[in-house]
């Protein structure tokens, strides 16, 4: 298992102008991350000669793109704004192929209060299954988050990957985003992921109450179902990323080390 980083995890930074995405890039070598996770919401432009650019210059850096990530919502009642949404994932998994990513993490999407949960599932089911076959002809992979909503649990993944029922769609197994006894969901999951998101610390039942992730334990699990892909901070904790992310990829490291 190799580690990366999330473009997300400095967020506060790119979005400033205090750090560009080559930036961040670069930062990731120099921390002695092997991979950087590309978060679409901070590209400045998805023009050809632009992913070029970053291609190459991950290139010259050493570092691999470890994914890509887009922020869509297949669950929304409108059917224009998931039309929109479909079109988005897929314009990003072309960009994708271009970057050679071979993951492209997405969420299912959220259901709002008073909206019908039945018909938001089968929206969803129905926009994944299109991205996913649209994926799977390209050579990417969806990586489907665990992320609330829909995807709660590891018993929410497995019914909506059971409903999608395609070839193109797994799973991006975040071990921050369960709550409470996270590891039984974490095992679950892992079986299906093709990516992993680290986070810091995980939710505890109780509001607000946060713990610390065993990435010992994690790794025991990882390395049960043969899973050899990357972990990816993705940092989201109060302390200043600049900071944060150092330290924590040396928890990484000492866990997930060779």
């Amino acid at each position: 298992m190799r580690l990366s980083c999330c473009a997300y995890s400095y967020r506060k930074e790119i979005q400033s102008g205090e750090m560009t995405l080559l930036d961040f890039i670069t930062l990731c070598r120099e921390i002695g991350f092997e991979g950087a996770e590309l978060t679409s919401y901070y590209f400045p432009t998805t023009e050809r000669v632009y992913l070029n650019e970053v291609k190459r210059y991950c290139h010259k850096e050493g570092v691999l793109i470890s994914g890509t990530a887009v922020g869509n919502n297949f669950a929304q009642v409108d059917a224009a704004a998931r039309r929109q949404h479909i079109e988005m994932t897929q314009n990003w998994i072309d960009n994708s192929v271009i970057l050679g990513a071979t993951t492209l993490r997405v969420f299912a999407g959220y259901v709002k209060a008073g909206e019908d949960r039945e018909a938001a599932f089968q929206n969803v089911v129905a926009g994944m299954q299109e991205c996913a076959e649209y994926a799977w002809e390209r050579g990417v992979t969806l990586a489907l988050e665990n992320h609330d909503g829909l995807t709660q649990t590891a018993q929410d993944l497995s019914v909506l990957l059971n409903a999608v029922n395609r070839p193109g769609i797994a799973v991006n197994l975040d071990t921050g985003n369960f709550i409470g006894e996270i590891y039984g969901d974490i095992a679950n999951s892992a079986p299906f992921a093709v990516a992993c998101h680290a986070k810091e610390k995980a939710r505890g039942v109780e509001p607000n109450s946060k713990f610390d992730v065993d990435y010992h334990r994690v790794r025991r699990v990882l390395e049960d179902v043969n899973y050899r892909g990357f972990i990816a901070v993705e940092y989201e904790e109060e302390e200043p990323a600049p900071v944060a992310v150092p330290a924590f990829f040396k928890i990484l490291k000492e866990a997930f080390g060779k």
